[in-house]
């Protein structure tokens, strides 16, 4: 019987994920981490080649970035070197295997969207973050009528395509989000959206804070 093994994402340089519309979307992201006026630690959870986290320290903080990705944690170090970089699987042990935590706030972009148990990502923001820290978690976008238009427009094959290895395996909603992070512990919720029309927009970030 053929098995099958793991098979991480292979960076193949420090640009940002998706191009010009990664860029757009990261610098949203720098615009609500600017808008914390006690934010100095920052964690980034699936930190990817490091591309956020580069440009978080360039503004000056202090940034520890997390990834599964091996050629993507080597690029980062490379490209990166004010930032700290630990290769590793993102669950709910691993604080027990950094010497960082109680971070101000738990960054993570496109992230939660490719793992078979999200709250694998909210378990471990909550173990890194300190008492009413910040989380701002990033997915793509789904609700009903950007559905409904994927299906009278005929791409809903291609946009969930099951016949390539990896990719999205979870499929969020803001209210699914939402209920997620309650379900951790995380209050005080808004939601910011990205790309195209109101409703079909490409992906939501949601800010929320941990319980005290």
């Amino acid at each position: 019987m053929a098995t099958t093994t793991y098979r991480e994402f292979e960076w193949s340089g420090p640009g940002a994920g998706n191009g010009e519309s990664g860029v757009q979307l990261t610098n949203l992201f720098l615009d609500l981490v600017n808008g914390l006026d006690t934010v100095k630690s920052i964690c980034d959870l699936g930190c990817g080649n490091g591309y956020m986290s580069r440009r978080l320290a360039d503004l000056g903080y202090d940034v520890v970035g997390v990834d599964a990705s091996e050629s993507g944690v080597g690029i980062a170090r490379r490209a990166c070197p004010n930032a700290t970089f630990i290769h590793s699987s993102i669950d709910s042990t691993l604080r027990q295997r950094m010497t960082f935590s109680d971070f101000d706030l738990v960054v993570s972009s496109d992230v939660i969207e490719h793992l078979y148990r999200p709250s694998d990502l909210l378990e471990a923001a909550t173990s890194l973050l300190k008492t009413n820290g910040h989380l701002i978690i990033g997915a793509p976008y789904h609700g009903y009528l950007k559905n409904l238009l994927l299906s009278l427009t005929g791409k809903m094959d291609s946009h969930f395509s099951a016949l390539h290895d990896g990719g999205h395996i979870k499929f969020f909603s803001e209210k699914t989000l939402s209920e997620l992070l309650k379900k951790h512990g995380f209050l005080s919720q808004r939601f910011t959206f990205y790309g195209r029309a109101p409703w079909l927009w490409k992906n939501m970030i949601c800010h929320a804070r941990k319980r005290d």
